[in-house]
Parts: structure tokens; C-alpha cells; sequence
């Protein structure tokens, strides 16, 4: 009796062994983020012609093994139109074009702007209820929405847009669950910014020719 219970126990003790091993070191799991403390809309620095969306959040795997991210895109909506923000910059050391992201279980927390292709037409920031849609594309895998929050734009923070030629910030505060806009009229222009943008959308148009 005593050896059937041994060997349960080693068969037991086999299978979580391996069950442990596969949801730590095979399952491939899926990459998420945090809700992002900051949602921007509007010119890249003050006085700008190029339009973005940006954002602050902590993107992270949920098993061990990570996933690379090889791109990523906003799909911002507007009552029946749909825009695509798909040239993906973000921030690591220093400015760099999104093109591979390796994402772990404890995560990275990065600010991501996404613009418009510089041969693209501009897009205005109009006043309306908006969806705003994050989606990821691993290796190997089609897009995926990963984050979506719905947000509204006043008529005063679109006319103050575009009068002061600034942006519209939308802060969340955690203890009423809400984010609250307000538009930033004092931003300075950044210039190793501009630079890179004006210099990433030249490479998105050359690479799409």
C-alpha cells in the first residue's frame, strides 16, 4: 500500500513539476498595459503641423517568457471616422523609431508617441467623443487590442487648440476613476524632437516607396 502511495505521490509531484515548468517557461502568454496615466492630443511641439497621439503606460507579459513586440498603432475614432496613428516612436534612453520591443513579466514603462505618416494627410483634433484604441503586433502574430478607453475633447479645448496651437492633456485621476483634460498652451518646442520625428516620418515614406 505504502508503495502506491509513494508512487502517486511522485506522479503527483512530476506533473506539477512539469505544469510549472510550462506556464513559467513555454506558455507564451499575451503582452497588456496599464492604464496610461497621460492621453495627448496634438501638435508634436508647440507650433507644430505635425499632429500625434501620445501616451505614458507600463506594458508587460504575463508569463514569464516575454514577447517581442515588433510594432505598434493607435486607432483613434471619431463618430463614423477612423484614423490610424501607425508610425510608433517611443522613448528608451533617447528617442527611437518603434521597430522591436522586448517585453517582460515585470514590464517597461515608456512614453509611445504615435504620429501620422509625414505624406499622409493631417488630421484635426475636432470636438466630439472619442474611442481611442491601443493595439500590439507580435512576432508571428496579427495586431491586437490591448487597451481601449473612451475619451471626450470640448468645443473650448479645440478652439483653444487651435488658436494657441498647443495640445490637450488628459490626466487620470485614480480616486474618481475619470480623466480630466486641460489643454497646455506653454510647451516649448523640443528640437532633438522635432528633429527625430521630422526624420522618422522621411524613413516611415522612404520605406513605404
Amino acid at each position: 500500500m505504502s508503495n502506491y502511495i509513494s508512487i502517486i505521490i511522485s506522479i503527483a509531484a512530476f506533473a506539477i513539476s512539469g505544469l510549472t515548468f510550462w506556464l513559467t517557461r513555454m506558455k507564451k502568454g499575451f503582452v497588456k498595459m496599464t492604464r496610461p496615466t497621460i492621453i495627448y492630443f496634438g501638435p508634436d511641439g508647440k507650433g507644430e503641423k505635425h499632429n500625434k497621439v501620445f501616451i505614458r503606460t507600463l506594458l508587460y507579459s504575463t508569463s514569464e517568457r516575454g514577447q517581442y513586440i515588433q510594432n505598434m498603432f493607435i486607432s483613434l475614432q471619431r463618430g463614423e471616422s477612423v484614423q490610424n496613428f501607425n508610425v510608433w516612436v517611443y522613448d528608451d534612453k533617447g528617442l527611437v523609431r518603434g521597430s522591436g520591443l522586448f517585453i517582460s513579466k515585470s514590464g517597461i514603462a515608456c512614453n509611445h508617441h504615435f504620429l501620422l505618416p509625414k505624406d499622409g494627410n493631417d488630421y484635426s483634433f475636432l470636438s466630439g467623443d472619442y474611442v481611442l484604441k491601443v493595439y500590439v503586433e507580435t512576432v508571428n502574430e496579427s495586431p491586437k487590442k490591448i487597451f481601449e478607453q473612451k475619451l471626450h475633447l470640448t468645443r473650448e479645448h479645440q478652439n483653444e487648440m487651435a488658436t494657441k496651437k498647443a495640445g490637450t492633456y488628459f490626466d487620470w485621476a485614480p480616486n474618481t476613476q475619470n480623466y480630466f483634460s486641460h489643454v497646455d498652451s506653454n510647451r516649448e518646442k523640443d528640437s532633438d524632437f522635432k528633429n527625430m520625428i521630422e526624420k522618422l516620418l522621411e524613413e516611415s515614406k522612404q520605406n513605404d516607396l
